[in-house]
Protein backbone atom coordinates (compact mmCIF):
# COMPACT_ATOMS: atom_id res chain seq x y z
CA UNK A 1 0.00 0.00 0.00
CA UNK A 2 2.94 2.64 0.66
CA UNK A 3 3.81 2.56 -2.80
CA UNK A 4 0.99 3.69 -3.85
CA UNK A 5 0.65 6.60 -1.29
CA UNK A 6 1.03 9.91 -3.71
CA UNK A 7 3.53 12.02 -3.30
CA UNK A 8 3.65 15.13 -1.29
CA UNK A 9 4.71 17.16 -4.39
CA UNK A 10 0.86 15.72 -5.45
CA UNK A 11 -0.20 19.05 -3.39
CA UNK A 12 1.18 21.31 -6.16
CA UNK A 13 -1.04 19.61 -8.95
CA UNK A 14 -4.23 20.35 -6.85
CA UNK A 15 -4.61 24.05 -8.29
CA UNK A 16 -3.97 22.86 -11.78
CA UNK A 17 -7.33 20.55 -11.51
CA UNK A 18 -9.06 23.90 -10.29
CA UNK A 19 -7.61 25.67 -13.08
CA UNK A 20 -9.10 23.17 -14.94
CA UNK A 21 -12.72 23.46 -13.58
CA UNK A 22 -12.99 27.11 -13.63
CA UNK A 23 -11.40 27.69 -17.03
CA UNK A 24 -13.47 24.98 -18.64
CA UNK A 25 -16.99 26.71 -16.83
CA UNK A 26 -15.32 30.22 -17.99
CA UNK A 27 -15.34 28.56 -21.59
CA UNK A 28 -18.62 27.09 -21.57
CA UNK A 29 -19.72 30.69 -20.05
CA UNK A 30 -17.91 31.99 -23.16
CA UNK A 31 -20.12 29.55 -25.60
CA UNK A 32 -23.24 29.83 -23.81
CA UNK A 33 -23.09 25.84 -23.54
CA UNK A 34 -24.91 25.14 -20.11
CA UNK A 35 -21.98 26.43 -17.84
CA UNK A 36 -22.24 25.33 -14.26
CA UNK A 37 -21.71 28.25 -12.57
CA UNK A 38 -21.81 31.08 -15.29
CA UNK A 39 -19.81 33.37 -13.81
CA UNK A 40 -19.27 36.09 -16.62
CA UNK A 41 -16.26 37.77 -15.25
CA UNK A 42 -14.20 34.95 -15.79
CA UNK A 43 -14.13 34.84 -19.80
CA UNK A 44 -11.40 36.91 -19.99
CA UNK A 45 -9.14 34.94 -18.04
CA UNK A 46 -10.51 31.44 -19.62
CA UNK A 47 -7.63 30.47 -21.96
CA UNK A 48 -4.99 31.74 -19.43
CA UNK A 49 -6.25 29.55 -17.01
CA UNK A 50 -6.34 26.64 -19.20
CA UNK A 51 -2.86 27.27 -20.88
CA UNK A 52 -0.40 28.55 -16.96
CA UNK A 53 -2.91 27.42 -14.29
CA UNK A 54 -3.38 23.67 -15.75
CA UNK A 55 -0.59 23.22 -18.54
CA UNK A 56 1.88 25.23 -17.26
CA UNK A 57 1.54 24.24 -13.38
CA UNK A 58 1.91 20.19 -14.67
CA UNK A 59 4.60 21.22 -16.75
CA UNK A 60 6.78 22.81 -13.87
CA UNK A 61 5.60 20.05 -11.73
CA UNK A 62 7.01 17.37 -13.94
CA UNK A 63 10.62 19.59 -14.53
CA UNK A 64 10.71 19.90 -11.21
CA UNK A 65 10.51 16.29 -10.34
CA UNK A 66 13.03 15.73 -13.15
CA UNK A 67 15.40 18.92 -11.57
CA UNK A 68 15.18 16.32 -8.43
CA UNK A 69 15.97 19.80 -6.25
CA UNK A 70 13.55 21.66 -3.72
CA UNK A 71 14.24 24.97 -5.50
CA UNK A 72 12.89 23.84 -8.69
CA UNK A 73 8.78 23.85 -6.81
CA UNK A 74 9.15 27.39 -6.75
CA UNK A 75 7.84 27.05 -10.59
CA UNK A 76 5.09 25.12 -10.02
CA UNK A 77 3.99 26.68 -7.09
CA UNK A 78 4.08 29.88 -8.24
CA UNK A 79 2.07 28.90 -11.46
CA UNK A 80 -0.69 27.14 -9.58
CA UNK A 81 -1.11 30.22 -6.93
CA UNK A 82 -0.89 32.54 -9.60
CA UNK A 83 -4.15 30.88 -11.21
CA UNK A 84 -5.84 30.44 -7.94
CA UNK A 85 -5.83 34.64 -8.34
CA UNK A 86 -6.88 34.85 -11.03
CA UNK A 87 -10.18 33.56 -10.04
CA UNK A 88 -11.11 36.52 -7.84
CA UNK A 89 -10.94 39.94 -9.53
CA UNK A 90 -9.75 41.87 -6.99
CA UNK A 91 -6.66 39.48 -6.92
CA UNK A 92 -6.10 39.61 -10.47
CA UNK A 93 -3.12 41.31 -10.85
CA UNK A 94 -1.35 39.88 -8.26
CA UNK A 95 -2.11 36.35 -9.96
CA UNK A 96 -0.65 37.72 -13.01
CA UNK A 97 2.50 38.70 -11.68
CA UNK A 98 2.96 35.72 -9.91
CA UNK A 99 2.27 33.85 -13.36
CA UNK A 100 4.99 35.90 -14.85
CA UNK A 101 7.26 35.35 -11.83
CA UNK A 102 6.28 31.13 -12.35
CA UNK A 103 6.72 31.22 -16.21
CA UNK A 104 10.86 33.02 -15.45
CA UNK A 105 11.23 29.96 -12.27
CA UNK A 106 10.32 27.59 -15.08
CA UNK A 107 12.91 29.08 -17.59
CA UNK A 108 15.60 28.79 -15.05
CA UNK A 109 14.58 25.36 -13.87
CA UNK A 110 15.82 24.22 -17.72
CA UNK A 111 19.56 26.07 -16.57
CA UNK A 112 20.69 22.74 -14.29
CA UNK A 113 18.96 20.61 -16.78
CA UNK A 114 20.74 21.44 -19.96
CA UNK A 115 23.77 21.58 -18.05
CA UNK A 116 23.28 17.47 -16.48
CA UNK A 117 24.66 16.59 -20.32
CA UNK A 118 23.35 19.63 -22.68
CA UNK A 119 20.55 17.66 -23.92
CA UNK A 120 18.81 19.10 -27.16
CA UNK A 121 15.08 17.86 -26.05
CA UNK A 122 16.03 19.80 -22.82
CA UNK A 123 16.93 22.60 -25.77
CA UNK A 124 13.36 22.31 -26.96
CA UNK A 125 11.28 22.89 -23.58
CA UNK A 126 13.48 25.62 -22.52
CA UNK A 127 12.75 27.96 -26.06
CA UNK A 128 8.98 26.43 -24.81
CA UNK A 129 9.44 27.86 -21.36
CA UNK A 130 10.98 31.26 -23.07
CA UNK A 131 7.51 31.32 -24.98
CA UNK A 132 5.26 30.76 -22.04
CA UNK A 133 7.67 33.76 -20.63
CA UNK A 134 6.78 36.07 -23.10
CA UNK A 135 3.08 35.51 -23.11
CA UNK A 136 2.87 36.14 -19.78
CA UNK A 137 4.63 39.67 -20.16
CA UNK A 138 2.71 40.59 -22.99
CA UNK A 139 -0.45 39.68 -21.08
CA UNK A 140 0.74 41.14 -17.99
CA UNK A 141 1.25 44.18 -19.72
CA UNK A 142 -2.35 44.44 -20.83
CA UNK A 143 -2.17 42.68 -24.17
CA UNK A 144 -4.85 40.89 -25.50
CA UNK A 145 -5.28 37.06 -24.54
CA UNK A 146 -5.67 37.04 -28.59
CA UNK A 147 -2.06 38.52 -28.88
CA UNK A 148 -0.89 35.97 -26.38
CA UNK A 149 -1.63 32.76 -28.97
CA UNK A 150 1.06 32.85 -30.88
CA UNK A 151 3.33 32.66 -27.41
CA UNK A 152 1.08 30.84 -25.97
CA UNK A 153 0.64 28.01 -28.57
CA UNK A 154 4.77 28.12 -28.46
CA UNK A 155 5.34 27.11 -25.25
CA UNK A 156 2.60 23.96 -25.44
CA UNK A 157 3.97 23.37 -28.81
CA UNK A 158 7.53 22.98 -27.91
CA UNK A 159 7.66 21.64 -24.51
CA UNK A 160 5.26 19.28 -25.73
CA UNK A 161 8.14 18.46 -28.70
CA UNK A 162 11.02 18.49 -26.56
CA UNK A 163 9.17 15.54 -24.32
CA UNK A 164 8.70 13.47 -27.67
CA UNK A 165 12.63 13.73 -28.40
CA UNK A 166 13.14 12.91 -25.30
CA UNK A 167 10.93 9.78 -24.75
CA UNK A 168 11.30 8.26 -28.47
CA UNK A 169 15.01 9.48 -29.94
CA UNK A 170 16.21 5.83 -29.55
CA UNK A 171 13.75 5.20 -32.55
CA UNK A 172 15.12 8.70 -34.91
CA UNK A 173 17.69 9.44 -36.34
CA UNK A 174 21.11 10.59 -34.62
CA UNK A 175 20.58 14.31 -36.36
CA UNK A 176 17.19 14.31 -34.53
CA UNK A 177 17.81 16.10 -31.73
CA UNK A 178 20.19 19.00 -34.02
CA UNK A 179 16.82 19.02 -36.73
CA UNK A 180 14.22 19.64 -34.40
CA UNK A 181 15.87 22.51 -32.56
CA UNK A 182 16.39 24.26 -35.69
CA UNK A 183 13.07 23.77 -36.17
CA UNK A 184 11.80 25.09 -32.93
CA UNK A 185 13.80 28.00 -33.36
CA UNK A 186 12.41 28.90 -36.78
CA UNK A 187 9.04 28.25 -34.68
CA UNK A 188 9.81 30.35 -31.70
CA UNK A 189 11.25 32.90 -34.34
CA UNK A 190 8.08 33.37 -36.46
CA UNK A 191 5.90 34.01 -32.68
CA UNK A 192 7.94 36.85 -32.65
CA UNK A 193 7.23 37.88 -36.36
CA UNK A 194 3.69 37.46 -35.70
CA UNK A 195 3.47 39.70 -32.87
CA UNK A 196 5.21 42.12 -34.55
CA UNK A 197 4.45 41.94 -37.95
CA UNK A 198 1.14 40.13 -38.07
CA UNK A 199 0.49 40.45 -41.71
CA UNK A 200 3.61 38.76 -42.78
CA UNK A 201 4.55 37.21 -39.22
CA UNK A 202 1.33 34.82 -38.71
CA UNK A 203 1.96 33.14 -42.24
CA UNK A 204 5.30 32.31 -41.79
CA UNK A 205 4.03 31.06 -37.91
CA UNK A 206 1.64 28.28 -40.14
CA UNK A 207 5.14 27.51 -42.35
CA UNK A 208 7.51 27.21 -38.92
CA UNK A 209 4.33 24.98 -37.61
CA UNK A 210 3.58 22.85 -40.53
CA UNK A 211 7.71 22.28 -41.21
CA UNK A 212 7.49 20.78 -37.30
CA UNK A 213 4.72 18.94 -37.36
CA UNK A 214 5.77 17.27 -40.52
CA UNK A 215 9.01 16.33 -39.25
CA UNK A 216 6.96 14.70 -35.87
CA UNK A 217 4.85 12.76 -37.72
CA UNK A 218 7.95 11.51 -40.14
CA UNK A 219 10.54 10.72 -36.83
CA UNK A 220 8.07 10.13 -33.95
CA UNK A 221 7.33 6.41 -33.28
CA UNK A 222 3.50 6.39 -33.26
CA UNK A 223 2.76 5.70 -36.92
CA UNK A 224 4.39 2.14 -36.18
CA UNK A 225 2.87 1.56 -32.68
CA UNK A 226 -0.18 2.38 -33.51
CA UNK A 227 -0.29 -0.85 -35.38
CA UNK A 228 0.46 -3.03 -31.68
CA UNK A 229 -2.26 -3.30 -29.17
CA UNK A 230 -2.49 -1.86 -25.56
CA UNK A 231 -1.67 1.39 -24.29
CA UNK A 232 1.12 1.72 -27.05
CA UNK A 233 -1.37 2.07 -29.68
CA UNK A 234 -3.91 4.34 -27.46
CA UNK A 235 -0.94 6.56 -27.32
CA UNK A 236 0.08 6.16 -30.84
CA UNK A 237 -3.76 7.44 -31.66
CA UNK A 238 -3.39 10.14 -29.15
CA UNK A 239 -0.17 11.52 -30.55
CA UNK A 240 -1.25 10.99 -34.45
CA UNK A 241 -4.57 13.08 -33.64
CA UNK A 242 -2.93 15.84 -32.22
CA UNK A 243 -0.33 16.12 -34.87
CA UNK A 244 -3.55 16.46 -37.19
CA UNK A 245 -5.00 19.15 -35.28
CA UNK A 246 -1.62 20.82 -35.34
CA UNK A 247 -1.82 20.79 -39.31
CA UNK A 248 -5.47 22.25 -39.22
CA UNK A 249 -3.98 25.14 -37.02
CA UNK A 250 -1.06 25.56 -39.27
CA UNK A 251 -3.03 25.84 -42.34
CA UNK A 252 -5.38 28.37 -40.77
CA UNK A 253 -2.15 30.48 -39.75
CA UNK A 254 -0.46 29.99 -43.31
CA UNK A 255 -3.95 30.86 -45.14
CA UNK A 256 -5.75 32.74 -42.74
CA UNK A 257 -3.30 35.28 -42.03
CA UNK A 258 -3.92 36.85 -38.61
CA UNK A 259 -6.67 35.45 -36.42
CA UNK A 260 -7.66 38.21 -33.79
CA UNK A 261 -11.11 36.54 -33.54
CA UNK A 262 -13.94 34.65 -34.78
CA UNK A 263 -13.77 31.85 -36.15
CA UNK A 264 -10.89 31.24 -37.51
CA UNK A 265 -9.71 32.04 -33.88
CA UNK A 266 -11.61 30.03 -32.37
CA UNK A 267 -10.50 27.04 -34.42
CA UNK A 268 -6.30 27.75 -34.16
CA UNK A 269 -6.76 28.29 -30.35
CA UNK A 270 -8.73 25.13 -29.85
CA UNK A 271 -7.01 22.83 -32.60
CA UNK A 272 -3.79 23.85 -30.81
CA UNK A 273 -4.72 24.02 -26.92
CA UNK A 274 -7.58 21.28 -26.82
CA UNK A 275 -7.24 19.19 -29.74
CA UNK A 276 -2.92 18.23 -29.71
CA UNK A 277 -1.85 19.18 -26.21
CA UNK A 278 -5.30 17.58 -24.16
CA UNK A 279 -4.25 14.69 -27.20
CA UNK A 280 -0.80 14.65 -26.08
CA UNK A 281 -1.78 14.83 -22.49
CA UNK A 282 -3.97 11.82 -22.63
CA UNK A 283 -1.41 9.98 -24.83
CA UNK A 284 1.50 10.36 -22.01
CA UNK A 285 -0.76 10.34 -18.80
CA UNK A 286 0.00 6.67 -17.86
CA UNK A 287 3.87 7.50 -18.18
CA UNK A 288 4.17 11.10 -16.75
CA UNK A 289 1.74 11.14 -14.25
CA UNK A 290 2.95 8.27 -12.01
CA UNK A 291 6.68 9.76 -12.33
CA UNK A 292 4.98 12.81 -10.77
CA UNK A 293 2.66 11.69 -8.20
CA UNK A 294 3.76 7.93 -7.08
CA UNK A 295 0.76 6.46 -7.84
CA UNK A 296 0.07 3.89 -11.08
CA UNK A 297 -2.24 5.15 -13.80
CA UNK A 298 -2.55 1.52 -15.92
CA UNK A 299 -4.17 1.59 -19.13
CA UNK A 300 -7.89 0.61 -19.77
CA UNK A 301 -9.86 0.29 -22.70
CA UNK A 302 -12.40 2.48 -21.50
CA UNK A 303 -10.11 5.56 -22.15
CA UNK A 304 -10.76 5.26 -26.13
CA UNK A 305 -14.20 6.80 -24.44
CA UNK A 306 -13.03 10.61 -23.83
CA UNK A 307 -10.28 10.30 -26.17
CA UNK A 308 -12.99 9.89 -28.84
CA UNK A 309 -15.38 12.40 -27.76
CA UNK A 310 -12.63 14.81 -28.10
CA UNK A 311 -11.82 13.59 -31.39
CA UNK A 312 -15.89 13.97 -32.29
CA UNK A 313 -16.89 17.13 -30.33
CA UNK A 314 -13.90 19.65 -31.78
CA UNK A 315 -14.87 18.46 -35.59
CA UNK A 316 -18.44 19.30 -34.84
CA UNK A 317 -17.23 22.52 -33.27
CA UNK A 318 -14.75 23.37 -35.52
CA UNK A 319 -16.44 21.99 -38.95
CA UNK A 320 -20.24 22.97 -38.26
CA UNK A 321 -19.64 25.71 -36.07
CA UNK A 322 -16.31 27.84 -37.02
CA UNK A 323 -16.30 26.75 -40.93
CA UNK A 324 -20.15 26.28 -41.78
CA UNK A 325 -21.46 29.12 -39.04
CA UNK A 326 -23.43 26.96 -36.41
CA UNK A 327 -23.92 28.30 -33.40
CA UNK A 328 -25.56 25.40 -31.95
CA UNK A 329 -22.61 22.96 -33.27
CA UNK A 330 -20.45 24.88 -31.81
CA UNK A 331 -22.23 25.27 -27.89
CA UNK A 332 -22.44 21.61 -28.60
CA UNK A 333 -18.95 21.15 -29.87
CA UNK A 334 -17.93 23.10 -26.90
CA UNK A 335 -19.87 20.97 -24.08
CA UNK A 336 -18.48 17.70 -25.66
CA UNK A 337 -14.93 19.14 -25.27
CA UNK A 338 -15.58 19.61 -21.53
CA UNK A 339 -17.67 16.86 -21.10
CA UNK A 340 -14.31 14.65 -22.70
CA UNK A 341 -11.73 16.69 -20.11
CA UNK A 342 -14.26 15.24 -17.55
CA UNK A 343 -14.42 11.67 -18.54
CA UNK A 344 -10.72 11.44 -19.02
CA UNK A 345 -10.56 13.09 -15.51
CA UNK A 346 -13.06 10.63 -13.95
CA UNK A 347 -11.30 7.22 -16.27
CA UNK A 348 -7.75 8.26 -14.86
CA UNK A 349 -8.39 8.73 -11.42
CA UNK A 350 -10.79 5.23 -11.14
CA UNK A 351 -7.83 3.67 -12.67
CA UNK A 352 -5.34 5.05 -10.35
CA UNK A 353 -7.54 4.13 -7.41
CA UNK A 354 -8.41 0.71 -8.84
CA UNK A 355 -4.87 -0.27 -9.96
CA UNK A 356 -3.34 -2.71 -12.58
CA UNK A 357 -6.08 -4.97 -13.69
CA UNK A 358 -5.26 -8.26 -12.74
CA UNK A 359 -3.36 -10.92 -14.88
CA UNK A 360 -4.96 -13.91 -15.54
CA UNK A 361 -3.87 -16.75 -13.60
CA UNK A 362 -1.40 -19.23 -16.01
CA UNK A 363 -2.44 -22.88 -16.12
CA UNK A 364 0.31 -25.53 -15.22
CA UNK A 365 0.69 -27.55 -18.11
CA UNK A 366 0.45 -30.82 -16.16
CA UNK A 367 -2.78 -29.46 -14.76
CA UNK A 368 -3.86 -28.86 -18.01
CA UNK A 369 -2.79 -32.34 -19.28
CA UNK A 370 -4.91 -34.28 -16.19
CA UNK A 371 -7.95 -32.20 -16.84
CA UNK A 372 -8.31 -33.13 -20.47
CA UNK A 373 -7.48 -36.76 -19.41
Amino acid sequence: MSARRPAARTLLALPAGLALLVGMDAGLGLLDAWPPVGSARLGDVHGILMVFGFVGTLVALERAVALGRPVGYAAPALLGLGAVLLVPEPTRAVGAALLTAGSLALCLVYVPLWHRNRDDAVLVSALGAVCALGGAVLWRAGADTSQTIPWLAGFVILTIGGERLELARLAMPPTAGRDLVLLSSGLASAVVAATLWPAVGTPLLGVALLALTAWLVRHDVARRTVRSSGLPRFAAGCMLAGQAWLVVAGGIWLLGGTTAGGARYDAVVHAVFLGFTISMIMAHASSILPAVTRVPLPYRPVMYGPWGLLQLSLVLRLWGGDALGSEMARRLGGAGNALALLLFLVVAVGSAVRGAPARPRRVPAAATAVASS
